[in-house]
């Protein structure tokens, strides 16, 4: 019989005879009947738990299934290494939850909780309901799990509609560690299919002997899972090669959400974080010392970019924040001392804001240039009068942060779309369709060739033949109507014209410019 079937068997034995309470045998086995029972610690692996026990003379016999399980639990500790105490107590696997807040779970062989730890202050935040994560103590490991993740949406960690929760095992088993994570990502990912839908759930297993561990030593509120991702990161951007441990703190303070949009879109530079981008919002909107607004950030690091939006007494207000720099790139500059807001009186004085012109001669980014003002840029786009037009359609919308303007208009049988940019007045997209037997499509059979309509995309751009590189040139024909689509770049800047075959008119046009500091969409 081999030491392992023995065990089992002194195990099924205590089972049959006693409750599976240590404590309680041990309890019942001291003083109850004048006796004395010393229990001392010899040796602690990860395998073994050596208890030495001395009994004095009692003054009155144990009863049989005591002094039974008492035997039995010798026997255990001088052959089997304390095989329950080992069960119940000894660490089997590790899961770490973590988006922002990083909560750490040890579990037992029978993957019930240990220990619930809070890495940071947002997790301790976390598990405040929970008695800082006492309540999961000797729950199964799932509703442990469950209850996290629940706790995490109330407190709005994954409202971001890109969210991210990362779910790491642990395990010296790699079998069972594969086991757990499988079981635990169908479990959470079901609970956020209905409460956070938006919600990524990522996984990984961890090896004990991951190069990503001696990071840890920098950071003691990091858990191993975050760690690991961190480490991914700095591999991927290069600065692993020169073990810094300031990139690895600067990584470290970033949400799950980010890191991973880091690793997916090869991002090479450490953006600033939310929190940062938050800050530089309320400095901005002139915001940062009132205590009733918030903010809710979206990273789009794929894009360069962070998406705030802030929470005022004025209302709700959008901005975008170069994700390196820092910079707000377009969104409303002061709020409480703008003609659009009611100011209020900030504590603990009020002040009197000063005017600002109502028709100021050039409006910055940050204000909206009007109704009117929009109607003329897309009937100068046009080359048209007021008085040529009729038919409108317009609307006002936001679009990745941006104010816009959605023009439609009719001159005789042709329609006219326009998207023009709420804060500057340029015009972001155009196109022309002409509709009935006199358009332009039935009147013009003369193509007016390649070489014209590259030169009407230039001219448009206000570009030269030496300044672009990179053509694409197709020739198509639309509901009758001939068509050039043209591509090319000028520096860092992709150019995309659609240009009508017979009169040489810009149908449609829009440009992204993909520079060092900032890849996004301008027009």
């Amino acid at each position: 019989m081999t030491d392992r079937e023995l065990e089992q068997k002194l195990a099924d034995a205590i089972a049959r005879t006693a409750p599976d309470d240590l404590e309680d045998i041990l309890s019942r086995c001291g003083g109850q009947n004048g006796s004395v029972m010393e229990m001392k610690e010899l040796k602690t692996n990860s395998n073994i738990i050596d208890v030495e026990v001395t009994e004095v003379k009692s003054k009155k016999r144990l009863r049989p299934w005591l002094a039974a399980a008492c035997a039995a639990l010798v026997l255990l500790g001088a052959g089997g290494g304390g095989l329950i105490y080992h069960q119940s107590y000894a660490v089997a696997s590790v899961v770490s939850l973590d988006v922002n807040p990083s909560i750490e779970l040890k579990v037992n062989r029978n993957e019930r909780v240990i220990s619930c730890t809070a890495l940071n202050e947002e997790a301790a935040a976390v598990l405040f309901d929970m008695d800082g994560g006492a309540d999961l103590k000797g729950t199964k490991l799932d509703v442990a799990v469950n209850a996290i993740v629940g706790a995490l949406v109330r407190e709005g960690y994954l409202d971001s509609i890109s969210s991210a929760i990362l779910i790491s095992v642990e395990d010296s088993d790699q079998a069972r560690a594969q086991r757990l994570q499988a079981e635990l990502v169908a479990s959470v990912d079901g609970v956020l299919k209905t409460q956070a839908p938006g919600t990524s759930v990522l996984s990984q297993v961890l090896d004990a002997n991951s190069p990503a561990t001696e990071y840890m030593t920098f950071n003691s509120g990091l858990s191993a899972g975050k760690a690991s991702l961190v480490h991914k990161v700095m591999k991927m951007n290069g600065t692993l090669a020169l073990n810094s441990t300031t990139a690895f703190d600067q990584l470290a303070a970033l949400s799950v959400e980010e890191l991973n949009d880091l690793l997916e879109a090869g991002e090479k530079r450490i953006p600033i974080g939310k929190p940062a981008a938050a800050m530089a919002v309320e400095t901005y909107a002139g915001t940062a010392a009132l205590n009733s607004t918030t903010t809710d950030v979206d990273p789009e690091l794929e894009e360069g970019i962070y998406e705030v939006e802030l929470h005022t007494a004025f209302g709700d207000f959008d901005y975008i924040v170069d994700a390196f720099t820092g910079q707000v790139i377009s969104g409303q500059k002061d709020i409480l001392n703008t003609s659009t807001t009611t100011p209020v009186a900030p504590d603990p004085a009020p002040t009197t804001p000063e005017p600002v012109p109502q028709a100021p001669a050039a409006p910055s980014q940050s204000q909206d240039i009007g109704q009117d003002a929009a109607k003329k840029a897309a009937l100068d786009n046009a080359g048209l009068s007021e008085s040529d037009v009729t038919n409108w359609k317009i609307e006002r919308d936001w679009d990745d942060g941006r104010l816009e303007y959605e023009i439609e208009f009719w001159c005789g049988t042709t329609e006219y779309d326009c998207t023009v940019d709420g804060h500057t007045g340029s015009v972001i997209k155009s196109e022309i369709d002409h509709h009935g037997g006199a358009g332009i499509n039935t009147a013009a059979p003369t193509d007016v060739g390649q070489e014209a309509a590259k030169q009407a995309a230039l001219d448009h751009a206000g570009l030269t033949a030496d300044q672009v590189t990179g053509w694409d040139i197709e020739r198509d024909w639309d509901d009758g109507r001939l068509e050039y689509e043209l591509e090319f770049w000028c520096g860092d800047t992709e150019y995309e014209y659609t240009i009508d075959g017979h009169s040489c008119a810009v149908l449609e046009h829009e440009w992204d410019h993909h520079s060092e500091h900032h890849s996004g969409r301008h027009h």
